[in-house]
């Protein structure tokens, strides 16, 4: 780390401490660690060693959440490099906006995809918008998210907001995909699912309270912090556990840190940890190196189960249970049984 960066990360645990951001049992080893993912050396990887994906057969990629922040950047790379990109989000208006802004700078357009995480049945019906259009599906970018919404905030199914869009909507979309996923690793070419979490994954994370994933008085006491921290930990497990079950069959699942960045994702945020988020975050182009890494590159195709942080690294993946991450996906597929 620089000194200035040295400096920040001291000053910051110093504050987060004394009001009790960081729970007094946490190894002071674990926390360097978190520093040094906070505070990343330059990346050794760069949007110029994306590949051609037009290749012999052009590469079809999802990406949600993609009309702002690292998704944007992540679709922008993508273009840049020739691949078909499916710009998933919620708002036709904001997506049609940042297709146009993105066609602008890199003279090639992106596919709209109306996704809308929060509602089953809006992701029901975007996989079956892709699917009637393509039969092949190389990359499904698990980008979108949301950080610290009000604590009276559902999904369209009344799960808490913040799990029941991280996770149940990406794991929902996924399983929805898979068959072309599947079709298209068969070809040869391994077919990968990035999904990204975040340090709260690594750090505050490490379980799943399942009272907390419908409205209860659990849920409120655990307060939209925890909340988030638990949706990236249940990120990282989904992904560990899609690896195992699919992984002999092309499926590369890998979950990730991209670090913290300047983004919309933090417009929730109020009082000392918005100070503190804020303080510290880098340029959103950078987040969206570490899952390109992953999605992109040639040893990217070996990441299975593996877990990266910033720049482009591998690191020590925060979900280490098989029973509870089979626990999870157990979980998860009885919500979406009937929708």
């Amino acid at each position: 780390m620089s000194k200035f960066s040295n400096r920040r990360a001291v000053e910051w645990y110093k504050i987060a401490h004394c009001h009790g951001s960081v729970k007094p049992y946490i190894a002071m080893g674990g926390f360097i660690s978190f520093l040094g993912q906070t505070f990343p050396p330059k990346s050794k990887f760069s949007v110029d060693d994306i590949p051609d994906l037009s290749g012999k057969f052009l590469e079809v990629i999802i990406v949600t959440g993609a009309n702002i922040g690292i998704g944007k950047e992540t679709v922008k790379a993508l273009l840049q490099h020739n691949a078909k990109v499916y710009l998933a989000a919620r708002s036709e208006t904001k997506a049609k906006e940042a297709i146009a802004d993105l066609k602008s700078q890199t003279g090639k357009e992106a596919v709209f995809l109306q996704l809308d995480l929060a509602d089953l049945r809006s992701v029901k019906r975007a996989a079956e918008e892709f699917t009637q259009k393509e039969s092949r599906l190389h990359v499904l970018f698990n980008n979108g998210g949301v950080m610290g919404p009000p604590i009276e905030q559902l999904t369209a199914q009344g799960y808490d907001l913040t799990f029941g869009t991280n996770v149940l909507g990406h794991f929902y979309l996924t399983k929805l995909l898979l068959p072309t996923l599947l079709a298209t690793a068969s070809s040869g070419k391994p077919a990968r699912v990035i999904n990204t979490s975040s340090s709260g994954s690594e750090l505050l994370g490490g379980d799943i309270n399942y009272n907390t994933l419908r409205d209860s008085p659990a849920r409120k006491k655990a307060g939209v912090e925890k909340l988030y921290y638990q949706s990236k930990f249940g990120n990282v497990a989904f992904s560990n556990e899609l690896f195992r079950q699919y992984g002999d069959q092309g499926i590369v699942s890998v979950a990730l840190n991209p670090g913290n960045l300047k983004s919309g994702l933090q417009r929730h945020l109020t009082g000392l940890t918005k100070f503190i988020i804020e303080s510290m975050v880098y340029p959103t182009p950078l987040g969206a190196l570490t899952q390109l890494w992953a999605g992109t590159s040639n040893e990217g195709a070996t990441f299975g189960g593996k877990y990266l942080f910033p720049w482009a690294r591998m690191g020590k993946n925060p979900s280490t249970n098989p029973v509870a991450e089979k626990a999870l996906w157990t979980w998860l597929e009885e919500q979406v049984a009937n929708i």
